[in-house]
């Protein structure tokens, strides 16, 4: 998690970010609890998940773009 964290990053288009592994703590609030840690593969389910989530007006907390449009993932 902590490698992940700090390392090298880029900003990916959340198409691109399946299969990439996140840079961030995301966290829909409430209840805001972690969806997707530092270092954990940012998979189809996982994204389409979030957007949804965004969609029905839940707020995203920590992630880089809490848009969701992008994701900032370990630069490969």
């Amino acid at each position: 998690m902590r490698d992940a964290y700090f390392a090298e990053t880029e900003m990916v288009s959340a198409e691109r970010a399946v299969g990439r592994i996140s840079a961030d703590l995301i966290a829909p609030y409430p209840p805001g609890v972690a969806v997707v840690a530092p270092g954990e593969v940012l998979t189809q389910l996982i994204v389409q998940g979030l957007a949804t989530t965004k969609a029905a007006g839940v707020r995203i907390a920590y992630a880089t773009d809490p848009t969701l449009a992008s994701y900032r993932v370990v630069k490969s």
